[in-house]
């Protein structure tokens, strides 16, 4: 058995798949993946629990499979958090600098920090993340480190996530359930970004979409800091769904037509292809178009992206995106979907690939597994700035202590 005091568990409860990922932190800091679970998700809905007795049964099954590969016993996870209840929005904060001198102390910069966050949410609303983005100092923008500068005025731009705390606290109370302490709650998006991104990336500018069943979740990076994120309730299981009503199918048969014949372009070849649908004696029922089966999933996908560039261009962040854009989740898998986010966005477009991490190459490698390989991430950054491993029952500090202790 390994060393537990090392080890660090990212858990994604999707809506068509539970993923845990097993990383080991070793003693220079670096990352190495060593296990991970999967198993099918059958109480979520849009990325939200409806059925707490069915997710936590499968929750179970995924981390058994985990720690069986990974040979440790997983006493705590980071838990990512998705639901179309979660927003992101810019905030600033100002505080006056009151010394004699005018020289800008640490603790000015926690007090407008404060303020910043200090923001009118929905009071069912709580805050999940708050994001430094960068100080002004009498104006001067830009500024990424303002203690021992001179000035009056303070400010600070942050990047707030928030979202309904009863549904957050649902998800978190049903993992407790499974004798399992959650270490923090991390929204998704960011999560795929930690894991795919490389600083330069971000420097430059990038775009991060993470396309799962029922939900896609959208991240800005530029300058190193995020500018913007969002949630769609929309994802691959809705591809399935308009397959079903547009061909005439059970849901079932729709799902298996998507994975064999599916693609997010109309392929020359399809044009005019028909494939026979059979009964469970051989029967033909019908005749499907394949032309028509990939316009249909070609037409949907399409409106995911350009929900999401319509969204970017009303916030004037499109021309920042210099390093292009990054396609994870399982609902990425689709053939043809980055030359059709290509046409969408006019930009270059890549399926992310998970960085600065060794391990298993069969977790690196699949896009499903994204989002818990950056709450690894996510993790091992957190114990790289504490310097130790955090207690795996200790309470949860900052923004996310109010949410944990309530559940």
């Amino acid at each position: 058995m390994f060393d537990d005091s090392n080890i660090i568990a990212g858990l994604e409860i999707g809506t068509s798949k539970i993923c845990v990922v097993v990383g080991e932190q070793n003693a220079d800091g670096g990352l190495n993946i060593i296990g991970l679970g999967q198993a099918r998700s059958r109480g979520v809905r849009k990325g939200e629990i409806i059925n707490p007795e069915q997710v936590e049964e499968d929750l179970r099954a995924a981390m058994f499979e985990a720690e069986q590969m990974a040979n440790v016993e997983i006493r705590s996870v980071y838990l990512g958090v998705s639901g179309g209840h979660i927003r992101g929005f810019n905030n600033r904060g100002m505080h006056p600098v009151v010394s004699a001198d005018r020289e800008i102390s640490a603790d000015d910069v926690d007090d407008v920090v404060k303020n910043a966050k200090a923001i009118n949410l929905p009071a069912e609303n709580t805050v999940i993340h708050a994001v430094r983005q960068h100080f002004f100092v009498d104006g001067q923008d830009g500024v990424t480190n303002p203690v021992g500068m001179l000035g009056a005025r303070l400010e600070v731009d942050m990047h707030v996530i928030h979202g309904h705390a009863n549904r957050l606290q649902n998800v978190i109370r049903l993992v407790r359930a499974t004798s399992l302490e959650v270490d923090e709650i991390v929204f998704n998006g960011i999560a795929s970004a930690i894991a795919l991104l490389t600083g330069e990336q971000k420097e430059l500018g990038a775009l991060i979409i993470d396309i799962g069943g029922g939900t896609t979740e959208y991240v800005v990076y530029s300058d190193g800091v995020i500018r913007h994120s969002g949630v769609l309730a929309v994802g691959g299981d809705h591809v399935s769904n308009d397959l079903a009503y547009g061909l005439k199918v059970p849901l079932s048969r729709a799902e298996k037509l998507k994975l064999e014949h599916g693609c997010a372009l109309i392929a020359e070849s399809a044009k005019g292809q028909t494939i026979s649908i059979t009964n469970e004696l051989g029967l033909e029922l019908k005749r499907v178009n394949v032309g028509h089966l990939q316009r249909i999933m070609s037409l949907r996908l399409e409106e995911i992206f350009q929900l999401i560039a319509q969204d970017l261009e009303a916030v004037g962040l499109t021309d920042y995106l210099r390093a292009g854009v990054f396609l994870c989740g399982g609902g990425s898998r689709v053939p043809g979907l980055v030359t059709l986010a290509e046409n969408v966005f006019q930009m270059n477009v890549a399926p992310g690939h998970a960085s600065a991490i060794s391990g298993l190459t069969t977790a690196l490698d699949q896009p499903e597994f994204a989002t818990a390989i950056g709450l690894v991430k996510f993790g091992s950054l957190k114990n790289r700035k504490r310097g130790v491993r955090p207690s795996l029952v200790s309470g949860i500090k900052g923004v996310f202590g109010k949410i944990l202790s309530r559940s």
